[in-house]
């Protein structure tokens, strides 16, 4: 391995050993080969191409597709002493022209530009007097699962990057991306022209997060509970489906004392780009957000990702989820979950104009993140096998772990439920289909003579929430399936015969009724303070992460870039008194040392 991109590691960024792949990544690069990486959110990809980028002659380009993404990167850079810049819509023409003038003069050496812009002549031409005059370093196409038309990120501006390729062949190109399944791999290397590119595929398993999925009662309840248990001072995202229900539940935390904000696509751009800012740029907001947040996100505090509603896929779940604890510390993936989310979500795709086989496709991965909410298995376990990737499970770090799950012989209840779904015609929701097995007289059931049925009333030994719990495990189970043109109703699949007939058996999780709120605050954030080896009881924690927060307002950027959580963690376990001892801290590289080491020495100091 080079010996400059060891020291580049150490005196630019700070860290003295590479992590996983990097090592062969970085040297690959550097010698001009192309690759393909996929690596997890937080395992640090984008060294992947900054120092060989630093390393090479001329200018590292890099692919990004977000605007923010853009301006963090850029604004992290600097503060290491790299010279960087972007280029896009927030650039007025003279700040435009400047930066290209710098890229021409040999000024920089990492120049991000959305795919938009990369592809206009006037730039793509800019890019051939960069190779003539002074060379380009490499491409680096970030978020590449933008590429696959069957991905959640989809991008058609990312099918035309193969121009690279063929205008610049002698410059390495890497794509890099934290989401990918299989399918979305081939495709990424065949829309990228990266047939002779090698692969390096990381672990996906991030074991700092704690996968939960738990039964959705009153979901706002479920979710104020997990915040103060857990994380009653912490930033965070919440996940919902629709916008109103974004804008409903963030002005509902705001009344419950919580800074919470709100971000969906039908906001005005200045209120997104306004909110943003502050998530970024602050301690302990919590973002409540449509999936139109969140990818390219930087922050690497972000202690809880939460659901309100199921997402979209396996992909979209565990990109989401993964933006939570990308600086390394202990962080929490929850999410509420109920049948009612299938009907909304199989309505929300069916409803679309996409392609049938698109729309095929996009239900097979709703149905094995059904699954995957469902299991009794271990979360990662399940996670990684989805993605090709075994896990031995036992992971101490999910729900399934952590309380083994009680499950049942269901097999009778099943063929019950099952039954009642054919005898009624196959056509109706499982609210009535619930009352038929209950025995219940109502308008609805006389309205269709059900109580006429041999399945009315036979389901009495179990209560309602209980037959629910069995229908919401038949679907996940793919027993039965939401057929939307019947207002979703219920209907048998081949998979339900054999069940019917006796010749399987059917065992379900018992679901654990929702806990009560109990125990003072102090008792509820004891997992909070844990997380950090109570470093939040700390005053000299508290006067650190203070002294970081000057700092950061004092040139406009958020606290993170100044250093991460982890990184006053370990001043706040080492309390460094020297400059020397302080340039041995994971993250303080040659340039923060010299800007930041005396002030925070100053505040180990007083303490």
């Amino acid at each position: 391995m080079s010996r400059s991109a060891h020291s580049v590691l150490r005196d630019t960024f700070g860290y003295a050993e590479f992590r996983g792949a990097q090592r062969d990544i970085v040297e690959h690069v550097i010698s001009g080969g192309d690759a393909l990486v996929l690596m997890p959110t937080g395992g640090g990809k984008s060294l992947c191409y900054q120092i060989p980028a630093l390393l090479r002659d001329g200018v590292g380009i890099v692919v990004s597709p977000l605007i923010a993404l853009m301006q963090d990167q850029v604004d992290a850079l600097k503060q290491l002493g790299v010279s960087a810049a972007f280029l896009n819509s927030s650039l007025d023409a003279d700040a435009a022209r400047e930066v290209s003038r710098q890229a021409l003069h040999g000024e920089l050496k990492l120049l991000y530009v959305a795919p938009e812009r990369l592809m206009t002549e006037g730039f793509l031409g800019l890019l051939e007097r960069l190779q003539q005059d002074n060379g380009i370093a490499l491409f680096a196409i970030d978020e590449a699962h933008c590429v696959s038309q069957w991905g959640h990120d989809f991008r058609p501006e990312y099918r035309a990057l193969t121009v690279l390729h063929e205008r610049f062949p002698t410059v390495p190109r890497i794509a890099l991306t934290a989401t990918a399944d299989a399918p979305t791999r081939r495709e990424i290397v065949e829309r990228l022209a990266l047939e002779q590119a090698r692969q390096f595929v990381s672990s996906f398993d991030r074991p700092n997060i704690r996968y939960r999925v738990t039964l959705k009662d009153n979901a706002r309840k479920q979710l104020q509970h997990f915040l103060e248990s857990e994380h009653p001072d912490d930033a965070g995202i919440v996940y919902c489906l629709s916008r109103i229900k974004v804008e409903e539940t963030a002005d509902w935390l705001k009344q419950q004392g919580w800074d919470a904000l709100p971000y969906h696509a039908g906001l005005d751009a200045s209120v997104r780009n306004k909110n943003q800012r502050r998530f970024l740029r602050e301690e302990g907001v919590i973002m409540v957000a449509t999936v139109a947040f969140g990818m390219g996100i930087d922050k690497p505090n972000v202690r809880f990702v939460a659901h309100l509603d199921l997402p979209k896929s396996m992909e979209g779940y565990y990109q989401e989820t993964g933006r939570a604890g990308r600086d390394g510390l202990p962080a929490n993936a929850w999410m509420a979950y109920g049948l009612g989310d299938v009907v909304s979500m199989r309505q929300m795709l069916m409803s679309g104009e996409a392609a049938e086989e698109r729309k095929r496709v996009e239900l097979q991965k709703l149905d094995a993140l059904l699954g995957f909410c469902e299991s009794t298995a271990c979360r990662h376990q399940t996670i990684l096998r989805y993605f090709g990737e075994e896990h031995p499970g036992a992971c101490g770090q999910c729900d399934n772990c952590l309380s083994p799950v009680d499950t049942w012989d269901a097999t009778q209840a099943a063929q019950m439920a099952l039954s009642c779904v054919y005898r009624t015609g196959q056509r109706f929701g499982v609210v009535h289909l619930i009352d038929v097995l209950l025995g219940k007289s109502n308008a609805k059931i006389e309205q269709f003579n059900h109580q006429q049925l041999s399945t009315f009333g036979i389901g009495k030994e179990l209560v309602a929430a209980q037959w629910s719990s069995v229908y919401r495990q038949l679907v996940a189970a793919g027993l039965l399936t939401v057929d939307m043109e019947a207002y979703g109703g219920l209907r048998l699949t081949e998979a339900a015969r054999p069940v019917l007939r006796g010749e399987q058996a059917v065992w379900l999780r018992r679901d654990v009724q929702p806990a009560k709120r109990t125990g003072s605050k102090i008792e509820r954030s004891t997992r909070a303070r844990e997380a950090f080896a109570g470093a939040n009881d700390d005053p000299l924690w508290q006067a650190l992460k203070a002294k970081r927060m000057e700092l950061a307002r004092e040139q406009g950027v958020p606290p993170y870039v100044i250093f991460h959580d982890s990184t006053l963690l370990e001043m706040l376990n080492r309390k460094p008194q020297t400059l020397d001892e302080m340039g041995r801290i994971s993250g303080v590289g040659q340039s923060k040392l010299m800007r930041y080491g005396d002030d925070f020495l100053e505040v180990l100091e007083q303490r």
